[in-house]
């Protein structure tokens, strides 16, 4: 039985597994011992036979891939420990639990309410002042009932809008947490988007190359669809093999078998008349 100890591709590597593997072979041309791409087998045919042996391209890899994905992870872990202190920090703008203290932040309570509450008294004061600015002679304070209610209003129109800024602030930080944990490219560390690079310029010279060199160079190819390319110098056999089970050259000669008769019953032998009975 063959054994790989190579870490297995994961999901969220499987488009950049893709990835590279069209661009190999969009730009296969470019190479001459690529050239031939088209004569025997065309791209969708290398590329059908290169998903289908996917572990043992990425196992050339295996070494540039395990420190890949241990650093990634290690800036996941330093960046979700810096999402919770900034959550701590924060927490009056999220609702979200912090330890140490039950329930949700004051600042996200007081956020809920203030709307709330400065609404419903703007609509009572507006309400009672203007009800008593109509009867004649009106109410000396119906003024004064009047401009509270406007007062209230213009609270809960700024309560609604410090609300609207918090609930945007949350959402772009979390997002750019999110971002710089997860987006490759530009927003990786230098270390990881190093390792990335190498664990790409692995797969592409020591896998999925020399892989389409050696499809393209089978002399057993042809222009119809086949099964994926297994070549024998580069794909292990893998799985167990059918134990062989045969019967002995030469024993010793059987012994005969022991034979049973059945046992001869007669009849017994009457005499004439004589010999009856009394």
């Amino acid at each position: 039985m063959h054994m790989n100890s190579a870490p297995h591709l994961l999901t969220e590597d499987r488009p950049e597994y893709e990835r590279i593997l069209d661009d190999a072979l969009r730009h296969a041309h470019e190479r001459p011992d690529l050239a031939t791409v088209g004569e025997r087998l065309n791209p969708v045919q290398l590329r059908t036979m290169a998903m289908d042996a996917t572990a043992l391209i990425t196992a050339t890899a295996a070494t540039e891939y395990e420190h890949y994905v241990k650093a990634r992870e290690e800036l996941r872990a330093t960046a979700a420990a810096q999402d919770q202190d900034t959550d701590r920090e924060t927490a009056w703008g999220t609702g979200a639990d912090v330890p140490g203290r039950p329930g949700a932040g004051v600042g996200a309570v007081v956020t809920v309410l203030a709307p709330m509450l400065a609404g419903t008294a703007a609509v009572i004061f507006l309400l009672v002042g203007y009800i008593l600015k109509m009867l004649s002679p009106p109410p000396s304070f119906a003024g004064t009932m009047v401009g509270a209610g406007w007062f209230f209003a213009a609270v809960t129109a700024a309560a609604i809008l410090i609300a609207a800024i918090g609930l945007l602030i949350t959402a772009l930080r979390n997002g750019s947490t999110s971002m710089s944990a997860e987006d490759p490219g530009e927003e990786l560390p230098e270390d990881v988007a190093r390792a990335r690079e190498a664990w790409r310029h692995a797969l592409l010279e020591r896998g999925i190359l020399p892989f389409l060199r050696d499809a393209l160079a089978d002399p057993g190819a042809a222009p119809a669809a086949r099964t994926p390319y297994r070549s024998a110098n580069r794909i292990p056999k893998i799985g167990y093999s059918r134990p062989d089970f045969s019967s002995p050259d030469d024993g010793p000669a059987a012994a005969p078998r022991p034979t049973f008769t059945s046992p001869d019953f007669t009849s017994p032998d009457f005499g004439g008349p004589e010999h009856e009975l009394d």
